[in-house]
């Protein structure tokens, strides 16, 4: 009974502090062995902890790094010969020489057992191909170099590397205690060594979800974090928010969080003299500027009532200062005299101020709906009392373990980089980037290597945050574009910008083709936000961050690492940034498409083998998403914002071949997702005789609100026309007007959709697609592109010579599309009729007009099909 309640004493703060199912600090005494001053733990098979301490005494706190030992029992055998003791998983081998003290070349080695990727290992050894980690901050950095002093980015190690190898000094990092709220306790005195061993060989994704189960899983954000974040450093007003707000209204753009920089509180004085701790006085503020919010309670109850998240920025370096409104009360719990009418300082280890920074100051402002905070620390890293703790590192724990102890939602943070552990506290905050192709050249890479130490979840300011100083002080268009289209496929979309008049990055300052393409940069986010989710839940599962470098799925070829800025975006989209501008109206890149499987390139309707390497040019709306063959991406299709599990789902099948997903759904914001969620499976099937099985498996797991009920609309990409679609043995009748009721052609995207009836989420359905058993036609080579080129290429020629009249064949040629949908039973037909005359629509052009409009029309069209 008296071990029960020690091991209680250790599990128990723990459990409530972090978002893990299980955290334990004391390993399993079967998965130790012990010989005098050494200590040896089997974590996994390819994870041990080596320990020695000069007074033979052991750690068994939880630190900053590794919070968890208590993992399931290892098979693994033990030896003593020779003097030497040997442990063997199934896939190292431990010899360490006994007696013989503190770790080194001479007494301990490592063997890594697969024949493959053997190595052998000794402490002095030195990795030569980690694959990075990330870094705190990239404030002032235009790419890699810093635009004020030349510096160049030096990225962390990360975890992975081509060696096969990594190891974890934590012999030096601080410990929690064991306190309600666990806090700071610094190591025992003594010499020490406490070392985690990672020997994985390739098997990248073994080793990150080891060191998951070792350091914590990383907790899945509230579903709204995956939708669309406004934020800009400028001087709101209530007035003008609400405006800002009505705009995304009025132009049918959803929104999910509004985020307020630091001018919502008393910046009267930033521009005066500094303050007793160095900093510009009121650069932090706790008080509400009320002739910007004359009542801040009502506005931020309207930002709630439209479906908004709030949050607000923080820069806590100065402490509480006299002039604010909860100086007096914070004093009094603090004991502290207000007579000196200075600053209470702030001192991240003192847990007082810390309690009474929340109790007195922050929760109360939750309560009235500031859903997070924005924390940005720039100033000294460590604790004036304990010169070990990062600053950075502790508000980051403190603010998320305080939403986790005391909020009823899922706990949320926003803020830097502090070290390894910190995957446990997302969002992140990359910092003040300079506007320019450089930045946004670096970031992709940058995300992708985040991934390596579990910090999935940055949050960069899409469309950089200031001009550089050889800048030209104007918001290119084109880079906005870029930017945004690669926001919208990266962990967080947010956009941010310094206080500067000249940059308005709200696209409805755009007019035309850059507004359209900012437009839909936003609604593909929002399309794919339940796929977005999805990956996420794996995230948490597994710790395969969402976007990630390609050496995760294959090690073994070297354009998995040569193509840095490439990454998977989830299991089943591959995004190839475009961060350079366009020449002659496209942007040409060069990338490497994985082999194993086909590509499909969602914006052109272009099938493409994998395994090759291959240039393709894109307008400005398009963009290189690349997704597998056969696979199911489960979508939205028009919602305001993420608060709610929308009832109506898009199910988009992806041609050329097989695919299954298990679309992942819970309540959004509850704290037990970790128990309560559900998931659907749905399996495409290419059945014989050209026929198409789709299933919906009944769905299982349960959460607190779950609908019973579920309209679902299967999508079929790249499709030929159906000639009999049957569901449950009925068959469907055919619309060539779009409803949800029939099922129907979009010619645009060639795609065949379905609407499904509500249908209770208990129920399997099982939908059988026919297609004709005599003809067959390729509508995965380009056509989407081409048709959407060819209309707009002949409205343009009317606007170039309105008395035009367009010649038979480019007419017919141009409703390519709507024929598809209008005349179903002459699909081929129609489609064997634009293939074989859409080459000669330049020569019709000329017979007409002439050569001048038939060049032109050429070169608008680039008729030079790409292969």
């Amino acid at each position: 009974m008296k071990k029960i309640i020690i091991m209680l004493l250790i599990v128990l703060p723990l459990q409530c502090l972090f978002s893990q199912p299980i955290i334990q600090s004391q390993a399993d005494i079967k998965s130790v062995i012990i010989d005098g001053s050494v200590r040896f733990t089997i974590l996994t098979p390819r994870l041990i902890r080596m320990e020695w301490s000069d007074k033979a005494t052991f750690v068994d706190e939880a630190s900053f790094v590794v919070i968890n030992r208590y993992l399931p029992i290892v098979r693994f055998s033990k030896e003593k010969k020779d003097g030497w003791l040997i442990l063997t998983t199934d896939e190292l081998e431990l010899h360490y020489k006994l007696g013989t003290g503190k770790f080194t070349d001479q007494n301990l080695l490592i063997k890594f057992l697969d024949p493959a990727h053997s190595f052998n290992w000794v402490p002095s050894m030195v990795q030569t191909g980690n694959l990075k980690g990330t870094y705190k901050t990239l404030d002032g950095f235009d790419g890699e170099t810093r635009a004020y002093d030349g510096l160049k980015l030096k990225l962390e190690d990360g975890l992975l590397a081509t060696d096969g190898w990594n190891l974890i000094d934590d012999s030096k990092t601080l410990l929690f205690d064991k306190s309600d709220w666990s806090w700071v306790k610094q190591r025992p005195a003594g010499d020490c060594q406490d070392l985690y061993f990672m020997g994985y060989g390739n098997q990248f994704k073994k080793a990150l979800y080891d060191y998951s189960q070792i350091a914590g899983k990383v907790p899945l954000p509230p579903r709204y974090v995956f939708g669309y974040w406004w934020s800009r450093y400028w001087s709101y007003s209530d007035n003008e928010v609400r405006d800002v707000v009505s705009n995304f209204e009025k132009y049918n753009l959803p929104l999910d969080v509004f985020v307020i920089d630091m001018d919502w509180h008393i910046t009267d004085s930033l521009r005066g003299k500094k303050d007793e701790f160095g900093q510009k006085q009121h650069w932090t503020g706790w008080t509400w500027n009320n002739r910007l919010f004359p009542n801040p309670d009502i506005f931020l109850s309207w930002l709630k009532n439209k479906g908004l998240k709030t949050t607000l920025n923080l820069h806590p370096a100065s402490g509480i200062a006299p002039s604010e409104l909860p100086y007096n009360d914070f004093a009094q719990k603090m004991n502290f005299d207000t007579t000196s009418k200075k600053n209470i300082p702030f001192v991240g280890s003192d847990k007082l101020f810390m309690q009474t920074l929340f109790d007195v100051v922050l929760h109360p402002m939750e309560k009235k709906g500031v859903e997070f905070w924005w924390l940005d620390w720039q100033q000294w890293p460590y604790d004036k009392k304990i010169k070990e703790l990062s600053n950075v590192w502790w508000l980051n724990y403190m603010f998320f373990s305080d939403k986790e102890r005391n909020s009823s939602t899922r706990p949320m943070l926003y803020h830097r980089w502090g070290g390894l552990g910190n995957h446990r506290y997302q969002i992140g905050f990359s910092g003040d980037a300079i506007i320019s192709w450089n930045s946004l050249a670096l970031q992709p890479y940058f995300t992708n290597c985040a991934s390596n130490v579990l910090y999935g979840y940055w949050s960069h300011d899409i469309g950089g945050h200031m001009f550089g100083p050889s800048s030209q002080k104007i918001l290119n268009p084109e880079l906005y574009v870029r930017w945004m289209q690669f926001g919208a496929l990266s962990p967080i979309f947010r956009t941010h910008s310094t206080k500067n008049a000249e940059l308005n990055k709200e696209i409805w300052n755009f007019k035309g083709e850059y507004y359209d393409a900012l437009s839909n940069s936003i609604r593909l986010r929002y399309q794919l936000a339940p796929y977005i989710y999805q990956m996420a839940r794996i995230t948490y599962d597994s710790a395969i961050s969402l976007c990630r470098p390609l050496y995760y799925d294959y090690p073994d070829i070297k354009e998995a690492y040569d193509y840095k800025t490439q990454y998977m975006f989830g299991d089943d989209i591959l995004v190839a940034p475009i961060v350079s501008p366009m020449e002659n109206g496209e942007s040409t890149i060069k990338l490497w498409l994985p082999g194993g499987n086909d590509w499909y390139e969602w914006n052109t309707g272009t099938l493409l083998r994998g395994g090759q390497v291959l240039e393709r040019s894109f307008t400005l709306e398009e963009y290189p998403i690349y997704v597998k063959a056969g696979a199911i991406i489960p979508m939205y299709h028009s919602v305001k914002n993420l608060n709610n599990n929308p009832d109506k789902t898009i199910l988009g099948v992806f041609p050329g071949g097989n695919g299954s997903t298990d679309i992942y759904e819970d309540a959004g914001n509850s704290k037990n997702y970790a128990k309560e969620y559900a998931f659907t499976k749905v399996v495409s099937t290419q059945m014989p005789e050209r026929m198409q099985k789709i299933t919906i498996m009944p769905r299982k797991g349960n959460y607190a609100g779950m609908p019973l009920s579920r309209t679902y609309t299967l999508k079929l990409y790249g499709a030929e026309m159906p000639q009999r679609i049957t569901v449950k043995g009925v068959s469907l009748k055919y619309t060539s007007i779009a409803n949800e009721n029939d099922w129907y052609y979009n010619g645009k995207e060639l795609s065949v959709n379905i609407p499904l009836p509500l249908t209770k989420c208990k129920t399997k359905q099982e939908i059988l697609i026919y297609y004709s058993k005599t003809d067959s036609i390729d509508v995965n080579n380009g056509l989407v592109k081409t048709f959407r080129q060819l209309t707009r290429g002949a409205t343009a020629l009317k606007f170039k010579d309105a008395q035009i009249i367009l010649p038979e064949l480019v007419g017919n040629c141009e409703e390519t599309n709507l024929r598809l949908e209008y005349y179903p039973d002459k699909f081929y037909e129609t489609l064997k009729y634009f293939n074989s005359n859409y080459p000669k629509t330049p020569v019709a052009i000329s017979n007409v007009t002439g050569k001048d409009n038939a060049n032109w029309f050429i070169d608008y069209l680039k008729l030079k099909k790409q292969e």
